[in-house]
This record gives structure tokens, C-alpha cells and sequence, in this order.
């Protein structure tokens, strides 16, 4: 089980990143980056059916070439841990709200991930009484910047796709093309409803196979990168 100490700074503190405008740009990728991770994610547990999954074997596959979407982690050092960790926990908050609509449930706990029609056990990792508390604490995407030098760190070491330039014209058109998007939409909102239909459709189960996902996840990041 991994790590769950957490000593978020307030967002109110001087100093925290979210206190000033200078990393709206920083801003605008983190959530371009949990509109990715809420697909891969969904699409993780779904393949692995009623066992579920670890947090670790879910890190592991983000970090697959697959998705490629979470560079290599120091799991030894709780200080850049944390932002993978905290990140990967909002967006299982929201998926689990996002699901809940269609009267599925995700069970959330380091040890077992997993998607069911069932309700889901207690929390392994929350407050007595206070799951609440909890889920609110993963939504509040303040909690992320803990300091400049963790936002740093977090932009060098953990996500690989960060530092990408934005692709040329020709490049994002053919990206939008593997989509089935053409002309490109003006909102990325479209392009983002778009991949999660495809790659659910590319589940295991409906057919698909690991080259599908890969090839569908290449244009969405190169999209993402044109959209940011």
C-alpha cells in the first residue's frame, strides 16, 4: 500500500501558486491533463474487471506505453509521490461521481480500484464518518500546488508529456483525422467526448486491442497539446 500522508499547503498561504496569475498556462495543462487521465483511467479499470486494481498497478499502467502519461515516480521520496498520487485520486473522485449517474460505483482505496454496480465498500483510507471530508479534500484541485518547487519538480520529473511544443497545423488536422474529426472543432471539449467514446469502444471486451488505445491515445495528446 502506498504512502498516504499528505501536508497540503493552504491555498491561501503566501507564496502558493494558486494565489497569483503567473502559472495560468500551469493551470490550463493540469486540467487538460485530468480530462486525459479520467479516460485512461476509466478505461484501466474496466479491463480489469471485478478485481480491481492497486494504486500502484494503475500508476504502473499510465506509465505504459500505452498512455504514457506519468514519466518515472520516486515512490521512496513522499514528497514528489504526492503529486502523482493526489492527482490520480481526483480524477478517481470524479470518475466515481461521473459513473455514479449511470448507477455504477467505484470502490476507492490504495489497495483495491475497482468499477461494480454494487455499493461500494467504506473507504479503507477516510475518517470514521467523514468520507465526505475526504472526497472533498481529493476535488479541491488547490490541495495540487503544494509549492513552486513541488510544481517544478512535478513539470520535470513526473509528466511526460508537459514541456511538449505546440504541433504544427498539418500535424493536430491529422490527429483530429484519427478521431474521426474533420474539420477540427473549435472547443476541445468536442475533441474530449470524442476520445473517451473511442477508446471505450476499443475496450478489450468490445473488440479492441492495446494498439487501438495507443494509436487513439497519440492523436488525443498531440490534440491536447494543440488545444493548450
Amino acid at each position: 500500500m502506498m504512502a498516504m500522508t499528505i501536508h497540503p499547503t493552504p491555498p491561501s498561504s503566501p507564496g502558493h501558486p494558486l494565489s497569483t496569475s503567473g502559472n495560468e498556462a500551469e493551470h490550463h495543462w493540469l486540467h487538460l491533463q485530468v480530462d486525459h487521465l479520467l479516460v485512461a483511467v476509466e478505461h484501466e479499470l474496466r479491463a480489469a474487471g471485478p478485481t480491481g486494481l492497486s494504486e500502484l498497478a494503475l500508476i504502473r499502467a499510465l506509465q505504459s506505453d500505452r498512455w504514457a502519461l506519468i514519466g518515472p515516480v520516486a515512490f521512496h521520496e513522499p514528497d514528489r509521490l504526492y503529486p502523482v498520487h493526489f492527482l490520480l485520486f481526483h480524477v478517481l473522485y470524479r470518475l466515481r461521481d461521473q459513473i455514479g449517474e449511470s448507477g455504477e460505483s467505484l470502490q476507492i482505496s490504495p489497495g483495491c480500484l475497482r468499477i461494480s454496480s454494487s455499493v461500494p465498500m467504506p473507504l479503507a483510507s477516510s475518517l470514521p464518518g467523514s468520507p465526505d471530508a475526504l472526497r472533498a479534500f481529493y476535488l479541491d484541485l488547490s490541495q495540487y500546488f503544494m509549492s513552486e518547487a513541488t510544481i517544478r519538480d512535478m513539470m520535470d520529473r513526473f509528466w511526460s508529456g508537459a514541456a511538449a511544443r505546440k504541433p504544427d497545423t498539418p500535424s493536430a488536422v491529422n490527429a483530429g483525422k484519427v478521431l474521426g474529426l474533420d474539420p477540427l472543432p473549435v472547443e476541445f471539449s468536442t475533441v474530449k467526448q470524442r476520445f473517451r467514446k473511442l477508446v471505450m469502444r476499443a475496450h478489450p471486451d468490445r473488440g479492441g486491442d492495446t494498439g487501438e488505445v495507443q494509436k487513439l491515445n497519440q492523436a488525443f495528446s498531440l490534440l491536447k497539446a494543440h488545444y493548450a
